[in-house]
């Protein structure tokens, strides 16, 4: 059980590594915008407040592997980190799009079910 945990958190960290190159990188470039459905006129306004956005994303993903590495402390690490992964969804998909609930905070919450199972069979 702690094995698909730990690829369960991977797969969220990956996820958010994925986000934060979407917001600081192809934010503006034709990948992005297609992806993304924005025009490039509101793309360029945007930016930089996407990168700060993508910035936090690299931050949750930084902290979600820093868990994988810390075996003493991976357990709090995970369950703050996945709670901040949850609790930012649920805020995005209310004040943005729905998309981000099923994109960012259902991940997020799956695998923090999985990291509470693996801790009590633990």
């Amino acid at each position: 059980m702690q094995l698909l945990a730990d690829i369960a958190v991977l797969g969220v960290a990956i996820l958010h590594i994925a986000f934060m190159t979407l917001e600081m990188l192809l934010w503006d470039k034709p990948l992005g915008h297609k992806i993304l459905g924005l025009k490039p006129e509101l793309a360029a306004k945007t930016r930089m407040l996407a990168a700060n956005q993508g910035l936090y994303n690299g931050f949750l993903a930084a902290g979600l592997i820093w868990s994988l590495m810390t075996p003493q402390f991976a357990w709090n690490l995970q369950l703050f980190f996945l709670s901040c992964v949850v609790i930012a969804g649920v805020f995005g998909g209310i004040t943005t799009s729905r998309s981000i609930i099923w994109a960012q905070a259902l991940p997020g919450m799956i695998t923090l079910m999985l990291v509470f199972l693996a801790q009590s069979i633990h």
